[in-house]
């Protein structure tokens, strides 16, 4: 089974670019976006040539902001929205889909902001979400994919030492967030296969970034230890644009 994350910033302009071919071309039984910034209905028609899907949308009350969607080719036994935290829940930023073996949760994690404004509810949600995911995993162990806005280590990003504690994505708060979700029995896929790689799957479209591969890695699949042995890989598309994230995939068997 693949399944593909991505980061689309805004489902309407990726749609207007090659999407629909790269998904063709991809093929993934999975399809997890983030940041769709659309209503439920506007995303609905603007993914309506993927027909081979059933598709599953959580948008955000703000208009134009964050929203999720999980597209899958095989229906899920169940489909959930949210975490079930009230401060948390308005802004469309999980989706869980219940299968046979796992469940999978697509998230987009907020970010900090540009002043670090929003770091102390960041530390919130991160304990509040890793809770959430503890919980999923009594039942069955989870797969969770999509963009945690964190830089975990140095390698994660080009710049760290100019980043550290002044950059949303990179201050201690959000570096010891992550420490935890792995410590309490998760594994980053990417980093298990590929212990010291440097690989990025984000770039600022100002200063040529992309092109210069000044990036980022921030967006992940994470998994319950005991469904490791299961994950045939985890690897970076970054051949393939569209967004300032490039999509990422996780083969399981």
């Amino acid at each position: 089974m693949k399944i593909i994350s991505w980061n689309i910033n805004g489902v309407r302009a990726i749609t207007q670019k090659d999407f629909f071919k790269d998904i063709e071309t991809i093929n993934p039984e999975i399809l997890c976006l983030q940041e769709t910034k659309a209503q439920d209905t506007q995303v609905e028609k603007a993914l309506a040539q993927l027909t081979g899907y059933h598709q599953y949308y959580n948008s955000a009350e703000r208009k134009g902001y964050s929203g999720v969607a999980v597209l899958s080719k095989s229906k899920p036994l169940s489909v959930t929205f949210d975490m079930g935290v009230a401060q948390h829940d308005n802004e469309g930023r999980v989706i869980s889909a219940e299968y046979e073996n796992f469940y999978l949760v697509n998230v987009y994690v907020p970010n900090s902001g540009q002043k670090l404004e929003r770091l102390d509810y960041r530390k919130e949600w991160d304990d509040d979400f890793r809770a959430y995911l503890k919980n999923l995993e009594k039942t069955k162990p989870v797969i969770l994919c999509g963009d945690l806005n964190v830089a975990h280590r140095a390698i994660d990003l080009k710049n760290d030492k100019s980043n550290y504690n002044k950059t949303a994505g990179y201050t201690q708060v959000e570096i010891d967030g992550m420490a935890k979700l792995l410590k309490a029995g998760f594994v980053d896929s990417y980093r298990h296969f590929n212990p010291e790689t440097e690989a990025y799957t984000y770039w600022s479209y100002r200063f040529k970034a992309r092109e210069r591969n000044t990036g980022w890695r921030l967006d992940y699949f994470i998994v319950s230890e005991n469904l490791l042995p299961q994950v045939k890989s985890s690897t970076i598309l970054s051949e393939y644009f569209g967004s300032d994230h490039c999509p990422i995939q996780l083969e399981i068997g």
